[in-house]
């Protein structure tokens, strides 16, 4: 059974560090690597608003997934790469369970410290909720 890693990506310097703790711990047990970046629609959010906001981001995510596409070849670690559309951690909770994902990996603090404030740390919410290991890199 391969040991699988699930790394969320938002473009800050924390996730910056934890794709670096998680192609380190995918490495160190010759795991698979799955870096998830989330986008958070606007509230409410109709189909066409949803489409429009992933096309957009997708862009940003294509280069930054580029770039770390080759740290982590660089490591020997393969890594699939994915966008999502909706909460962050209901989304990283739910492509955890989806990928039999053994250990969730993410940073402490994210873009927006007002939203954090406003709707609660992601992180907390992904450590209360989750079922598999979970390490917050600082």
């Amino acid at each position: 059974m391969t040991y699988q890693v699930l790394c969320a990506y938002d473009g800050s310097p924390s996730a910056d560090k934890a794709f670096d703790f998680s192609v380190a711990l995918t490495q160190a047990f010759q795991g698979e690597l799955h870096v998830l970046a989330v986008v958070q629609p606007p509230e409410p959010a109709g189909d066409v608003e949803t489409e429009a906001l992933l096309e957009s981001w997708q862009d940003r995510f294509d280069e930054d997934f580029e770039r770390l596409s080759a740290r982590a070849a660089a490591s020997g670690v393969k890594a699939a790469f994915e966008a999502s559309v909706g909460h962050p951690a209901e989304q990283i909770l739910f492509h955890a369970d989806h990928l039999h994902i053994d250990h969730i990996v993410l940073g402490h603090r994210g873009k927006n410290a007002f939203k954090r404030w406003l709707m609660g740390s992601v992180s907390q919410r992904v450590i209360s909720y989750a079922t598999s290991l979970v390490t917050v890199v600082r």
